[in-house]
């Protein structure tokens, strides 16, 4: 786009590819998120002047993401999740995260940087991931309980992941003292964002209600958001997380769906502006770097995702047909490993760029396979092991 068109009839201009996008996203059958990340790398060459508007666009969308995020947790629901989920969430975290990290390390990456990859490889998108079992009519299924405790669970450590990477590569040296100065900024944000709304704001459920239909409680709410945002960055952590906090302190008002009423607008229209960006910093030109870890990560993070889902249901309480679902089901990655990826240096960008794109469309092959493969795989190996030799019983429950 030329440098002289106003920045309104350029945002107008990407307002409407984003609608078109969204019209064919669902003809296809592909998340928007992709399209718009895949629109971002072709335009990249276009833009130049726009990239500070761009990005600050791109920044509040992110925002908003959080703290709607946030408003769906208040404190006691994260305690109820956390004590049924945390041993497939702690092993999403070993097989995902860790297990990512040290294959990045095999491969002779720095410590830094391989700690980023295996964050970028940690968390299954969660809005492909609803929108998915939303199409396919499955929300009502054994394994869809189990899958949306795991994305809360992520969710909750997300946050938590990009701040610490923030700290990281905004030139905190990794010292045994600046990680822990780091970690004491995490827990006092978030012990703060506790306060506040426990004492705080679960007392001010009369006021909010009293002007949820005015015209000022938008100002109030995405005031709180920006500002406790603000916070963490003052503090050295990610934006997302004080918009995260933000959202949990305000859950506690217990109107937390009318607030979100107000403020989804606002986050549908500049949130695809942050995949846009992101994929504006995607350069393909000189071909995709380290390609042989890009094979074997996004193998590896699909096969991980299977056994957290297999193994986690079953600690869950699924039956193997079910948990075999569930672990067919979360391969996709998507809008956190995106913001995670937009710390990294522009050659790791490029390289998580292309692994997103991967695992996504990896994913919803199997997402779509799920049910079919899970029936063949379960009478082919657990109806034979759950057979009864006297009876012929199959005792698997479906």
């Amino acid at each position: 786009m030329p440098e002289h068109w106003p920045f309104l009839l350029a945002g107008g201009i990407m307002l409407f590819l984003f609608f078109g996008l969204g019209i064919a996203s669902r003809k296809i059958r592909l998340p928007a998120v992709l399209l718009f990340i895949v629109l971002g790398i072709a335009l990249s060459g276009l833009l130049n002047g726009y990239e500070e508007a761009l990005h600050n666009v791109a920044e509040i969308g992110i925002v908003l993401l959080f703290f709607l995020l946030g408003l769906e947790f208040p404190l006691q629901r994260m305690l109820q999740i956390s004590k049924r989920v945390w041993p497939a969430g702690l092993m999403d975290v070993v097989l995902n995260l860790g297990l990512a990290f040290l294959i990045a390390l095999a491969f002779g990456l720095n410590l830094t940087v391989a700690f980023l990859i295996g964050a970028v490889a940690y968390a299954s998108s969660s809005s492909i991931t609803i929108k998915m079992l939303e199409e396919k009519k499955r929300l009502a299924s054994p394994e869809a309980e189990f899958i949306l405790a795991l994305l809360i669970f992520e969710d909750l450590v997300a946050p938590i992941l990009v701040s610490f990477l923030a700290g990281i590569y905004a030139g905190v040296d990794v010292t045994a003292q600046n990680m822990a100065l780091l970690m004491v900024k995490i827990v006092a944000l978030t012990a703060g964002a506790i306060v506040i709304g426990y004492y705080g704001f679960r007392r001010l459920g009369a006021f909010v209600e009293k002007y949820l239909e005015t015209d000022l409680m938008p100002l109030f709410a995405v005031g709180i958001a920006f500002a406790y945002a603000g916070l963490a960055v003052v503090l050295g952590l990610s934006e997302v997380l004080g918009a995260f906090l933000a959202g949990v302190m305000l859950s506690e008002t217990g109107r937390s769906r009318e607030l979100e009423h107000l403020i989804l607008p606002v986050r549908n229209l500049t949130l695809p502006f942050f995949f846009f960006w992101f994929g504006t910093t995607i350069y393909i030109g000189d071909g995709v770097p380290m390609a042989a870890l890009l094979v074997v990560l996004v193998l590896w993070s699909i096969l991980a995702k299977m056994l957290v889902g297999f193994y986690g249901g079953r600690l869950y309480g699924l039956s193997d047909r079910a948990a075999l679902r569930a672990g067919m089901s979360l391969g996709q990655r998507g809008e956190f490993s995106a913001i995670i990826a937009a710390l990294a240096p522009p050659a790791i960008r490029t390289f998580s760029g292309v692994y997103i794109l991967s695992t996504a469309l990896v994913g919803i092959l199997l997402f779509n396979r799920a049910p079919a493969w899970s029936r063949w795989l379960h009478q082919k190996y657990f109806d034979k092991r759950d057979r009864s030799p006297n009876t012929g019983s199959n005792k698997a429950a479906h």
